[in-house]
């Protein structure tokens, strides 16, 4: 089974990987999660955030994901995943897909902002940020839409509802 938990950054994704994987584990079922920053940093942070350089990283996310599915464990990944392309390839090559988006206002980005990305792009410290000059391609076929513009407890509950919907393919 594979969780693709995908969304701008500040959305929740990695807060919302997290309670799913606990949930997972409680139930005795082994599951990895895996982050796009931490695939990053894993291999020795030799890319950048060009779009050439973000389809090299959501491809070899999409492997490894391939290769522990392929191993039956099951994966809960939290991802920008900028590319429709991405998605399209692990819809037609991971077996128990299971696609999140989470969607927020862009004021609530900027508001939680945890990394200082977008406050940086506004004072034009840095360039090439998803979502402002960088164009991401918002899926067309997710399993569920998550409009996170609330308070964290209410998003939250998402794991509960993610959860019982993958259960029957841990």
């Amino acid at each position: 089974m594979i969780l693709w938990i995908i969304g701008l950054s500040g959305t929740g994704k990695t807060t919302l990987a997290k309670a799913i994987v606990k949930k997972i584990r409680k139930n005795k079922k082994k599951v990895v999660h895996i982050d796009g920053d931490q695939i990053r940093k894993a291999f020795g942070n030799d890319l950048g955030y060009s779009p050439e350089d973000r389809k090299i990283n959501a491809k070899r996310i999409c492997s490894i994901c391939k290769v522990l599915s392929d191993q039956n464990i099951n994966v809960v990944c939290s991802i920008l995943s900028v590319f429709e392309s991405s998605r399209s390839w692990n819809r037609k090559n991971l077996k128990n897909y299971y696609e999140v988006y989470i969607k927020s206002s862009i004021k609530d980005l900027l508001k939680r902002d945890s990394k200082n990305l977008y406050s940086k792009f506004q004072k034009g410290k840095i360039k090439k940020v998803t979502g402002f000059d960088i164009k991401f391609e918002e899926p067309a076929k997710s399993n569920l839409v998550i409009n996170n513009n609330s308070s964290l407890k209410i998003f939250l509950k998402y794991s509960d509802v993610i959860f019982s919907r993958i259960k029957s393919k841990l």
